[in-house]
């Protein structure tokens, strides 16, 4: 787990001053590439924009490189200026609404092929659920779920209080359990 605070504000400070900073994108590209696409693809819910905004995320980080404070994880960093892209290209005139795409990620081996498509069927469904919701209900919950983020960190990057991230984090499962009932019903 990535420690936050003067150690990695240091590490950052000098391998950015002592090191090509080219190097160092590349290696939090390497590092944190998947997260920062699949969180612009959380709250864009479009391919091509979520590469759009992965790409001028790691753009944004490698300007700023040497503004990094060290007061939240580097991931905690990256996604909080992939968030704030995200929305920034939403705001342009040219955005329009977009398709639900696919966005399903394997939990582990299954014991049989069965097994594993009923899984994948499954987490399709929630996954599904998830990305109907409203932006603040489904980002909560993809932060909380796919990134494992603690409350703290959520709030870090929502720029609200832990309070909020709870009561949205809250809302947000019940909002997916009304959504799987109302299914249920529909299909009986």
């Amino acid at each position: 787990m990535e420690t936050t605070g003067v150690h990695v504000f240091d590490y950052l400070k000098y391998i950015a001053e002592t090191t090509d900073q080219k190097v160092i994108l590349r290696n939090l590209m390497e590092t944190y590439g998947n997260d920062v696409w699949n969180y612009a693809f959380s709250i864009c819910r479009n391919k091509d924009a979520a590469d759009d905004i992965a790409q001028d995320a790691f753009l944004k980080v490698y300007r700023n490189l040497t503004t990094f404070r060290g007061e939240a994880a580097v991931k905690t960093w990256l996604l909080t200026i992939t968030r704030n892209t995200a929305y920034d290209y939403m705001r342009k005139a040219f955005w329009r609404k977009v398709t639900l795409v696919g966005f399903v990620q394997s939990g582990g081996t299954a014991s049989s092929a069965e097994t594993e498509a009923v899984e994948n069927l499954y987490a399709s469904e929630i996954w599904q659920k998830v990305m109907s919701l409203s932006a603040k209900y489904r980002e909560i919950l993809i932060l909380h779920a796919h990134y494992q983020m603690t409350t703290k960190e959520m709030a870090a990057i929502l720029d609200i209080s832990e309070g909020t991230v709870k009561s949205r984090l809250h809302h947000a499962r019940l909002k997916v359990l009304s959504l799987k009932e109302r299914e249920a019903l529909e299909h009986s």
